[in-house]
């Protein structure tokens, strides 16, 4: 998996009350089984996103 798009995922998100980064991403048991077991080299649940492309939207 390239964690280097985690910084620029939509789902990726800071969490103050335990001071790090998590993906939001809502997975059940079996689909965070296929993600880590499967041998892929990119997430798929990526998408581009930032502070920005909302306001970019307006």
């Amino acid at each position: 998996m390239d964690c280097d798009l985690c910084d620029t995922c939509w789902y990726f998100d800071y969490d103050e009350e335990y001071d790090e980064y998590y993906c939001m991403m809502d997975l059940d048991e079996d689909e965070v089984y296929r993600f880590f077991a499967g041998g892929r080299k990119t997430c798929p649940y990526y998408r581009q996103g930032d502070d920005y492309t909302l306001a970019r939207r307006q």
